[in-house]
């Protein structure tokens, strides 16, 4: 099994990398391969919703987004981890999110989701939300774990000093690792979730 795991963060040893290190110990010991991409200080685009995706099932802009694409597909599972500077994702990080989510057509159904907020004191259950609603709209699973899926922490490695965000990140990991296997079990015995035709709509009278 693998596991796609996305750090926000532009410091590439900082606390949201902590977090997710922690959440990489854990999917080793339950035997999943893990493969993490950071998305580091460069420049991502936005979506400008132009389309071309859907004739060349690519995103136009040809950068970080077209690489972790294909790495996506293969991952039974996502994690995303972002860094909280103003109460939301980092803006990079729901750029890359935004295209990597239009642009690819591929089916993420039954991949599980997981999402960690990482911040100095605020902001961090809005940006949770946030970043769960990637998953929803695909029909990926969420991992849940024993409180919201965050971290406390400003300087580098200070997240560790959160004793009770640091459990969770690791209940989450675990629980991550079993929904992975269940749902590997379930779809060999069951197969997938019949789909229904697509209905879309702009409005609802």
């Amino acid at each position: 099994m693998k596991v796609l795991m996305i750090n926000g963060s532009p410091r590439k040893n900082g606390n949201t990398f902590t977090a997710l290190s922690a959440m990489r110990e854990i999917f080793a010991a339950e035997k999943i391969d893990t493969h993490l991409v950071q998305i580091g200080s460069g420049a991502i685009r936005g979506c400008i919703a132009c389309d071309a995706c859907r004739q060349t099932g690519r995103c136009a802009f040809d950068d970080l987004v077209n690489r972790v694409a294909p790495l996506l597909q293969e991952s039974d599972g996502l994690v995303v981890g972002s860094p909280v500077y103003y109460a939301s994702a980092n803006a990079s990080l729901i750029a890359l999110l935004d295209r990597l989510f239009h642009s690819t057509a591929f089916d993420k159904t039954m991949k599980v989701g997981a999402s960690v907020a990482i911040g100095r004191r605020g902001g961090l259950s809005s940006t949770f939300d946030e970043l769960n609603k990637f998953f929803t709209v695909s029909g990926m699973p969420v991992a849940s774990s024993q409180y919201w899926n965050s971290v406390h922490g400003g300087a580098p490695e200070e997240a560790l000093q959160d004793a009770e965000g640091m459990q969770t990140i690791r209940v989450l990991a675990r629980n991550m690792a079993f929904l992975l296997k269940s749902i590997a079990l379930g779809k060999e015995t069951y197969g997938l979730p019949p789909k229904e035709s697509r209905v879309y709509t702009n409005f609802v009278r």
